[in-house]
């Protein structure tokens, strides 16, 4: 998608990189181009830290969205060309933080999908991860391995099952060492 030997070092980038994502016990992150669960406490955390910010994501998670998201500078990475208002297309993940870079935003979101994920993982400063207590054997898409000797645990809150949430999650937050 990308190569990566171009990209600046993440100590000299004058923006954050962040991950932004909830998955399942085994790493799922949907299917069928869908979300796997209804989760109105994760929605909102999304939300009030994306707003106002950059999110970059993959064609395949824009389309799943249908809409670019009111708030925020949405950048979608394809290889196809989109006409939508309100979308910035860019080539690959490089050509995506050079965007947001130009925006003077401080902290850009890759929102998805797992491949996107996967090649921004190494890149990413900061993560933030809601762990769905649940499995999904129907999934098709997810989120890559966390090498959690690469991160600090900055942050924790849990979130119990309701009329909000379809299931219990654990909302963490990891900065890169």
């Amino acid at each position: 998608m990308t190569d990566f030997d171009t990209f600046q070092p993440l100590n000299q980038r004058d923006l954050k990189l962040s991950i932004i994502a909830a998955i399942g016990i085994n790493n799922e992150l949907g299917a069928n181009n869908a979300l796997l669960w209804r989760l109105r406490d994760d929605l909102q955390l999304f939300k009030q830290l994306t707003m106002g910010h950059c999110i970059i994501m993959g064609r395949k998670t824009f389309e799943s969205i249908g809409k670019p998201l009111p708030g925020r500078i949405n950048i979608v990475v394809t290889s196809s060309f989109i006409d939508i208002e309100g979308i910035t297309l860019a080539v690959d993940l490089n050509h995506a933080v050079e965007i947001a870079r130009s925006t003077g935003d401080d902290e850009s979101f890759i929102i998805g999908g797992g491949q996107l994920y996967g090649y921004a993982m190494d890149l990413a400063d900061k993560l933030y991860v809601s762990f769905v207590e649940a499995e999904f054997p129907e999934a098709d898409i997810f989120f890559p391995p966390i090498y959690y000797t690469d991160w600090e645990l900055t942050e924790t809150k849990e979130y119990y099952k309701n009329e909000k949430n379809e299931f219990d999650f654990t909302y963490k937050v990891y900065q890169k060492k």
